[in-house]
Formats: structure tokens, sequence, C-alpha cells
């Protein structure tokens, strides 16, 4: 049976949503064959090879006059280097995590961060709940509580990725420019800050690993498009899709992040943990529930 068409609309981002979140997943994997780059760098070069990947994309989508029009609208403009700045922070708090090896930090980061999406999408989009949604939210939240209480020497760095993240989330999706010409005026605004730490990097006793192996560059070459596509398709999302319903199935990369740091890092796993498993999975089913059985009454 088809949706109603209200129904259809409210998850007509669903797709680009899933496959953005599927990439974030792997990204540990990526970042842990870049350890001997300092974090700094590895952002840096991950905006530089942003750029023209995102003007590339452009050329050949002949999307030239709306990337005009972005930049040369000052209310768009100012919107998106805010966004920019959320962005680029939750890229150095990521990196730096995994570098350091607090991969889990990084997963508790996106597991809370659904419920700071939950949050702003109620205050600040008027966004409304159903029962079982937010039936939902309180399991998932008790699940986060209790991973949190046994993290809280690296809860700064989780609560950082999320309040960044959903900042970011929040503001791309009230700013009326497409996916593609946000990212790249985004990029575009951090380029001289990026080439200021690039700078400052250089001066550091490590100086740049970039020029020292054909490896190391191609690594960080791809930063680019490895960068520039899901967050294309997360922009996409985030225009279409409730914000609350955006952030819930978020679950998907910390739960990704969470299976690597465990079976692929070998980090230890605590009960305590594998109960906030069982909370956060049990409301993501939940949630499911409650999209199925809206399909089934439209």
């Amino acid at each position: 049976m088809p949706l109603n068409p209200a129904v259809s609309k409210s998850y007509a981002g669903l797709p680009q949503a899933l496959g953005a979140y599927a990439v974030w997943c792997l990204f540990p994997l990526y970042f842990a064959l870049l350890h001997d780059v300092a974090p700094f760098e590895v952002v840096v070069w991950r905006l530089l090879f942003t750029l023209p990947f995102c003007l590339a994309v452009i050329l050949v989508m002949r999307q030239g006059a709306a990337l005009r029009t972005a930049l040369t609208t000052p209310r768009i403009v100012g919107a998106l280097a805010l966004s920019g700045l959320f962005i680029g922070t939750n890229w150095l708090t990521y990196v730096i995590a995994v570098v350091d090896g607090h991969v889990l930090a990084a997963s508790l980061g996106y597991y809370i961060n659904p419920l700071v999406n939950v949050l702003a999408g109620t205050i600040f989009l008027r966004e409304k709940l159903t029962r079982r949604q937010w039936i939902a939210v309180s399991l998932a939240a008790i699940g986060v509580a209790l991973l949190a209480q046994g993290a809280l020497e690296t809860l700064g760095i989780s609560l950082l990725m999320a309040f960044s993240f959903s900042a970011y989330g929040l503001i791309r999706k009230l700013v009326p420019v497409d996916a593609l010409t946000g990212l790249t005026v985004e990029t575009i605004l951090l380029l001289v800050p990026g080439l200021g730490l690039l700078a400052w990097q250089l001066s550091t006793p490590q100086g740049l690993m970039m020029g020292t192996s054909l490896r190391l560059d191609l690594l960080l070459a791809c930063a680019g498009p490895l960068t520039a596509i899901p967050l294309m398709l997360f922009a996409s999302a985030a225009r279409q899709l409730d914000f609350s319903v955006l952030g819930f199935i978020q679950f998907v990369t910390p739960t990704g992040l969470f299976l690597l740091g465990i079976f692929y890092f070998g980090e230890p796993l605590r009960p305590i943990q594998l109960v906030c498993f069982a909370f956060i999975w049990t409301a993501i089913a939940v949630f499911c529930w409650d999209i199925m059985s809206r399909r089934k009454t439209a």
C-alpha cells in the first residue's frame, strides 16, 4: 500500500540519511591509516581537498549560478560561516578522538547527538513526536546516560561532538541552499583559517607529512570526496526529513563505531556498554514500529 503523501514526504530523505550514516561508520578505518599525521593536518587537508571536489561537481552539474547567488547573499554567507565553524570543530574533535584511541568516546558523541537533535527539533522547529517516539527517545536517553556514566573521563569529547554536529545540522536545515552549494560555500569560508592552521603545523617540529610518501599523499587526497559525499547526502536529507527523525536514525553511525571500537580496535567492553546497547536498540525497534504503524494506517 503506498504511503499517504504527508507521511511519504516526511521520510523522503531517508535513503540519503542512511547512506551518509553508513559511510561515516567506516571513517575510523580510514583515519586509523593516518595515525602518523597530526590531527590538525588531517583536518586541513580534508578541507582543502573537499573544495576542488565540490567545485568539479558544480561544474559538471552546471550549478555555478546557484553558487554565485549564495556567495552574494550576506544572510546565507553568514549562516554557512557559522555552520562551517561547527562542522570544522566536529571534524577536529573526531580526528583527535580516533587518533588518540578514543573511538568509543566518538561513538558516545554520536549516541548523544540524536537526543540533542530531538531536543532542538522540538524547541526550535516546533516538531511534535508521537507517543511511541517519545517512548523510544526515553529508552535511548536511559541507555546513553548509563554509557556516559561509565565514560566521564572522555565525556567532554563526546558532548562537543554531539552539540557541534547538531548545531551544524540545524543550520543546514534552515539555510535555503542545496547540499552541494552549501558545502562548497562552507569550504570556501574555511579556506583562510585552514591555511592558517597548515602554516602553524608547518612551523611545529613535526612539520607536514604531505609529500613524505605517495601512500600518505593519496590517503590525504581521498579525504576530499570521502568528506564531501556523505555531507552532501546528509544536507540533502536534513532539508527533507524532520530534524528529530534525522537525528534518531543517526544511531546507525555510533552503533557502527561501537562495534568497530570493540571488534577491530580492541577497546575493552564493559557490562554497562552492553546494557546501554540493549536500551538503544530497543528504542530503535520502537521507533521503527512507529514508522511501520503510521505507514499501515496511511
